[in-house]
């Protein structure tokens, strides 16, 4: 089978060694082929029901601060392998925003192919808990690479 000729990568991206390989996987697959990067900071906020205004206003610093060092970190491993990138900073629970991003380019670019790229986490807690890759490998409507 021939592949696809337009990507849009979905690459889950929190400056971890399990998303760092996801970056550089997403970015082999893209070789090649016409396509876009788009890598995805998902800030998880707690309930907001338990969070003071005030409380919520730091968080969304703290977010702003992770969203621009996540961003000097991937222009750093891409600079001179892959222009074809941005990243977007979405908030809520990870799995469904990582779902609702990768629905959002396949729609915005009809006759592409649009896919998800994770890193998977050898911790203890994902395995008994569950982790992000496996909620995506249970629920993703579209293809999905888990990079070990």
């Amino acid at each position: 089978m021939p592949p696809a000729t337009d990507l849009r990568l979905m690459v889950g991206f929190d400056g971890t060694p399990p998303a760092i390989r996801a970056l550089d996987a997403a970015v082999n697959l893209l070789q090649g082929r016409r396509g876009h990067l788009h890598v995805v900071y998902v800030a998880h906020l707690p309930s907001m029901d338990a969070l003071s205004p005030g409380a919520v206003a730091e968080l969304e610093v703290d977010f702003d601060d992770i969203e621009q060092e996540l961003r000097g970190m991937v222009e750093e491993r891409l600079r001179g392998r892959e222009e074809r990138w941005s990243l977007e900073r979405r908030q809520g629970a990870i799995t469904p925003e990582l779902i609702a991003a990768a629905k959002n380019a396949g729609d915005a670019n009809p006759g592409a192919t649009a896919a998800i790229v994770v890193g998977s986490s050898s911790h203890l807690t994902h395995r008994v808990v569950g982790s992000v890759a496996v909620g995506l490998a249970r629920h993703s409507p579209v293809p999905l690479l888990i990079v070990p």
